[in-house]
């Protein structure tokens, strides 16, 4: 016997459904169970990311707070890895931390008008990092290291300024500009680092002091010798090094240097288990590789590394990881494209979901997502899922052999702002999350059969033996009537049925922790 472990319909539907249109049932008729893995080695449980922000997260100063109190709930349902926001000190009390300043800030020094960063003091963050240690649940810092905003002081330099569409496009004479391109870091002084950054640790700028003129200023030195970055994303405005801010020359080695060694000591800082890199196309992939040999040289070698390559398709993703040696992961935002626009068109074709993502082509490389900080409703790459396709979306990255899923912060416990959103799929999100911890294992059998109801089984292993089946439908109306058990005969085959919009795990009636749903 399989009982529904749960079921979830939408919040609302898109006005655009038509509430006529038929239930969709699917059979699924397949061997549902354990298979005969190897007893010899246990099966580690799945691992599961979390994202611990969301763009609107008050500025209170007690986020790391926040956090520390809610990992032992997070451990229970799966969270296997913290993703933590950019704890370094950035341009105000109140910035998320992408305008970074300071990384050998955390929340230590009073600078830039406060001592905390928007997410709190340095010594919450220590006791957030021992929490996580205790329920091991490993931390993912988020390391901006492509430029460095808000400077103490303004230098002058030679410049040209550039087309900003195509970067590679000189549209000036050489000249000198009054450029916020010094940072003394006062107030640290010397402690964890000695260095000190000048013009000439930096390839370009955009705000020229002396007139208030904003542009993409190339920064060529006194000697016209420095250039742009080419171990960059090139395929988009010429050449893509230069991003926003004082954009850092990877050319230089006292930066490389410095760099290199802040990542040794933040990582024995905070006792880090990785990190994931922001705009990893904009800045030089031959230091990326540096950086981890630094990594692997002085701290060993088990390292989790994920990048944020922006990109809607995915030969650029699998040029990039080539470079890196497959020694690294990248955001699937091929799929979140697709999760996008099939979520956004009315009855689409659910069997094409998976078709040109990374995790299709690189599974073992893809960190698949819904939702992020970058995505959620009012920023500039905002990918808006409706309220009825996000259960989808995560049954789809959560109860599937393939990607390492990494579940958004707003998702569960809803966001805030001028868009503010209630927890998605809901409130039943802690539920996949935990079906996920408890029974997407072994064998996987897919039934794309149906352009509108799609399922697939997870066989289970020898020591995680219940497995689970799970069947969603995004056509029909919104109606949800599961009646009774599914049996399955004695030949070992069942029929599941999925009605219209919406999403159903199963599970057999005896799986242990059916009972741990009920308190989510």
């Amino acid at each position: 016997h399989q009982l529904p472990l749960f079921h979830i319909d939408p919040v609302s539907l898109s006005s655009s459904i038509d509430p006529t249109l038929p239930t969709q049932r699917k059979s699924m008729r397949e061997p549902f169970g354990a298979t005969g893995n190897d007893p010899k080695t246990p099966t580690p449980q799945n691992r599961t990311m979390f994202q611990g922000f969301e763009w609107h997260t008050p500025a209170d100063q007690h986020h790391w707070d926040r956090l520390a109190g809610a990992i032992p709930k997070l451990r229970e349902i799966g969270i296997t890895t913290l993703w933590i926001p950019p704890a370094c000190k950035s341009g105000s009390p109140s910035s998320n931390g992408y305008d970074i300043y300071d990384l050998y800030d955390l929340g230590e020094f009073d600078h830039k008008w406060s001592r905390p960063t928007k997410w709190g003091h340095k010594e919450s963050l220590m006791r957030l990092c021992d929490t996580a240690k205790h329920y091991n649940i490993g931390l993912v810092f988020d390391a901006v290291l492509n430029h460095k905003a808000c400077a103490d002081y303004t230098e002058r330099c030679r410049v040209v300024e550039v087309n900003p569409e195509d970067r590679n496009e000189v549209i000036s004479e050489p000249y000198e500009i009054e450029g916020w391109l010094s940072f003394d870091f006062a107030t640290r002084g010397n402690r964890y680092s000695q260095m000190k950054y000048h013009w000439y640790h930096f390839s370009g700028t955009d705000y020229n002091q002396e007139n208030q003129k904003t542009a993409i200023y190339k920064i060529i030195g006194d000697n016209e010798e420095k250039e742009w970055c080419q171990n960059v994303d090139t395929s988009e405005l010429g050449n893509y090094d230069y991003l926003m801010f004082a954009d850092l020359d990877y050319s230089n080695p006292d930066v490389c240097n410095d760099v290199k060694n802040w990542g040794v000591w933040v990582a024995q800082e905070l006792g880090l288990k990785g990190f994931r890199f922001d705009a990893v196309r904009h800045f030089s992939s031959e230091f990326l590789k540096e950086f981890i040999d630094h990594l692997d040289e002085n701290l060993g070698e088990d390292w989790f590394f994920v990048g944020e390559y922006w990109k809607g398709h995915v030969e650029p993703l699998e040029k990039f990881l080539d470079e890196m040696d497959h020694r690294f992961t990248l955001f699937d935002f091929p799929l979140l494209e697709n999760i996008f626009k099939m979520s956004n068109f009315p009855s689409a074709d659910l069997t094409m979901i998976f078709d040109g993502s990374l995790v299709e082509s690189r599974p073992l490389n893809s960190v698949t997502f819904v939702t992020s900080h970058d995505t959620q409703p009012g920023q500039d790459l905002e990918r808006i899922i409706p309220d009825y396709f996000k259960p989808f979306a995560y049954a789809l990255i959560l109860l599937r052999a393939e990607g390492y899923p990494c579940v958004f912060f707003g998702d569960i416990y809803g966001i805030k702002g001028n868009y503010p959103s209630p927890p998605s799929c809901s409130g039943a999100l802690p539920s996949l999350v935990l079906a996920r911890k408890l029974y997407a294992y072994g064998e996987q059998n897919d039934f794309f059969d149906d352009p509108n109801c799609i399922g697939w089984v997870r066989r289970g292993t020898h020591d995680r033996k219940d497995g689970c089946a799970v069947l969603m439908s995004n056509f029909g109306d919104g109606e949800k009537r599961i009646e009774g058990d599914v049996k399955i005969g004695d030949d070992g085959w069942a029929e599941f049925r999925c009605y219209a919009m919406s999403v159903g795990v199963w599970v057999n009636k005896a799986a242990e922790g059916r009972d741990k749903f009920g308190d989510l």
